[in-house]
């Protein structure tokens, strides 16, 4: 696959903030992408998870959310590292603001790229 790209949180909320959301798309692809390489699993492409949150209307992103704790806790658990149900959280996060979601979510693929 492909190492996964640390990257600093609090810009990536900034940038997102400041371009209105638009950066904070990429960031949803890039995460995407990543969270597939760490999990080392052949998930759906940040492109096409990101079409299919925007066609579903955000629907798609509450499943996103929920798999991407799953994929980082495989992940975590192949490392030799605990796993701690994301899953549930970054559901719940998501659905109540989903930068939060987000940021937590680049804070463990930072972790796992070290």
């Amino acid at each position: 696959m492909g190492t996964v790209q640390q990257r600093n949180i609090a810009l990536c909320v900034i940038l997102s903030l400041v371009t209105c959301g638009l950066y904070g798309l990429y960031w949803f692809v890039c995460m995407t992408d990543d969270t597939n390489t760490v999990a080392n699993e052949e998930g759906t492409s940040g492109v096409l998870a990101l079409i299919l949150t925007i066609v579903t209307c955000g629907i798609y992103g509450l499943y996103w959310a929920y798999k991407c704790g799953d994929k980082l806790d495989k992940a975590k658990v192949d490392r030799g590292m605990p796993a701690s149900n994301g899953g549930v959280l970054y559901l719940i996060l998501y659905i109540f603001g989903g930068i939060i979601a987000y940021a937590l979510i680049q804070n463990e693929l930072n972790k796992l790229a070290e």
